[in-house]
């Protein structure tokens, strides 16, 4: 039964012939994994905690940085440096006290992705990878669990519904990966600030239609929204039986490697430094955007975005070593690995963390 404080709280669902009072004991009996507390996540989580969900497991292993304020809503200033998983815990139990969280402070991986998946009813996906997509994609299909997908690229986004109810799965739609130098990343381009909370707030929406067994889910279609023209697009899809097989014990392991880190050496901080003060240093080159290299960049560094390496390569030098680094050491694993692959290179080193690790241990 609920209690007096559930019927007060959530008496506009229970007004609702379509949820009614089964309904809401329902959302109060279920658990839900969101994997990713970023933009996707918060409102994901704001409004799953809101409706009455009972569990929400938390999947994350990042901090709050100040970037992510912009879109992030469920962090502040006082938030900075804080664990993302066990701050967004903490702002839904604000929220909705009778909910229950669980934290899991870590990533998504081979080793830890079955038991994650197995203790809960309904997955939603809000990770900005396409290794983890591909990876929760498959420990779903080899669980029984639905998918609820989003991403979101610059000022568009997209949500589905994979493995419900015998409907096609991710791998049914995207069969193959993208290369690492094709994968978008938000860090590098932008994102408009509100576009994460609409597409969460649609997972949010799918999420409880497939708890409540009610309407018709995005099983089979794909919701495309623009926010510069306000349009949406449904894409209808078929379940591909040779996708839709595959899961954790067929797939090929390839497909859930960092694609950004894939054959990339690495230098620390302290190494850095130490050749920095050599008689022969490295030469440095920043793959970030310009306005984010005069806010403060390495000594002697070299700008070249990662968006016009193709223009740029050929100012690299290749017999002499190059550090390469840009805000975390995200956008130039990707660079090291499209000059790599693209064009040869052998002579790349990461600045593993990016300036934020130089900056953290330069104070």
């Amino acid at each position: 039964m609920l209690s007096t404080e559930e019927r007060q709280r959530y008496r506009r669902h229970l007004q609702l012939p379509e949820i009614g009072e089964a309904g809401q004991l329902t959302l109060k009996k279920s658990r839900v994994l969101v994997v990713g507390a970023g933009g996707l996540g918060c409102p994901v989580l704001q409004y799953l905690a809101a409706a009455g969900v009972g569990t929400l497991g938390i999947v994350d292993a990042d901090t709050v940085d100040i970037s992510n304020l912009q879109r992030q809503i469920l962090y502040g200033p006082a938030d900075l440096g804080r664990p993302k998983a066990e701050t967004a815990a903490q702002a839904v139990h604000r929220l909705n006290p009778l909910v229950k969280t669980e934290v899991h402070g870590c990533r998504a991986t081979l080793g830890n992705v079955r038991e994650l998946v197995g203790r809960y009813d309904v997955v939603v996906d809000g990770s900005d990878n396409f290794p983890t997509r591909y990876l929760l994609n498959d420990a779903c299909v080899s669980l029984g669990k639905p998918l609820i997908s989003g991403a979101i690229y610059k000022f568009e986004g997209q949500v589905s519904v994979f493995n419900y109810q015998g409907g096609p799965t991710y791998r049914c739609l995207f069969p193959q990966s993208p290369a690492a130098a094709e994968a978008p990343n938000c860090e590098a381009t932008g994102v408009l600030g509100v576009l994460p909370g609409l597409i969460g707030t649609a997972q949010a929406t799918e999420t409880l239609k497939v708890l409540l067994g009610m309407g018709e889910v995005l099983s089979g279609r794909l919701w495309l929204f623009d926010a510069l023209t306000f349009q949406t697009r449904i894409l209808k899809f078929a379940r591909r039986p040779e996708q839709a097989a595959i899961n954790l014990d067929t797939a090929n392991p390839d497909d859930y490697a960092d694609l950004c880190t894939a054959g990339v050496n690495q230098i620390s901080v302290a190494e850095l430094r130490r050749q920095l003060e050599s008689a022969h240093p490295p030469f440095l080159l920043d793959v970030r955007e310009p306005e984010e290299y005069l806010a403060g960049h390495l000594p002697g560094a070299t700008l070249l975005p990662l968006g016009s390496l193709h223009k740029g390569a050929g100012s690299v030098p290749r017999q002499h070593p190059v550090v390469v680094y840009c805000r975390s050491g995200r956008r130039s694993e990707q660079a090291i690995t499209r000059l790599q692959t693209e064009f040869g290179f052998a002579n790349l080193l990461n600045l593993n963390g990016g300036i934020l690790a130089w900056q953290e241990e330069n104070v």
